[in-house]
């Protein structure tokens, strides 16, 4: 007797329950959406005046990406990755490549000299500096949507990613193998 209303309540709770939970995040799809179509208009503003193309990725549709070239003495290119995460905010990955690819901890000669330098430059500068899975080493920016886009940020970032190339300069003895690194 009791189990037909407990199942009967349990039926109704996932009626009421389940359209909240879509409705969510169909909402959040679309403040992600807005967050993009956003990020593109700025970076076709601000792309040209710093060299950059970006598109958009084909196999992540959240995620930018352009080759900085020109202006650079140390790296062959800065590779920028920038995406729009489902939790309202945008991250910055900046790769150098240099000596036809990127930087890899696990391929430098002296690794743990190399890591060390990331930490301080993660300490002394306005990007922070890390590896991601592959042990590639990157420059990033996180930015949180709290407070709306943040148009003027995001461009400052993008203006100052050209001076990524001064810390790849050095990185060199660390890449290549100096004594000098890490002591």
């Amino acid at each position: 007797m009791r189990r037909i209303p407990i199942t009967v309540f349990f039926a109704l709770l996932m009626i009421i329950g389940v359209p909240a939970v879509y409705g969510q995040q169909s909402s959040d799809d679309g403040a992600q959406i807005k967050t993009r179509e956003e990020l593109a208009q700025l970076l076709s503003r601000v792309g040209p005046s710093i060299k950059v193309a970006f598109r958009q990725s084909q196999k992540q549709p959240f995620t930018f990406v352009g080759l900085m070239n020109e202006g650079l003495t140390t790296s062959e290119s800065l590779e920028i990755v920038i995406s729009v995460s489902a939790k309202q905010t945008i991250h910055f990955r900046i790769y150098p490549r240099y000596k036809g690819g990127y930087i890899n901890v696990n391929k430098a000669k002296n690794g743990v000299g190399l890591m060390r330098q990331l930490l301080q430059f993660s300490n002394q500068n306005f990007l922070f500096w890390g590896t991601d899975d592959t042990a590639d080493v990157f420059a990033g920016y996180t930015f949180t949507l709290e407070s709306g886009f943040p148009d003027a940020a995001l461009t400052i970032v993008l203006r100052s990613i050209s001076n990524l190339d001064q810390f790849v300069g050095d990185m060199k003895p660390a890449i290549e193998g100096s004594s000098a690194i890490g002591q």
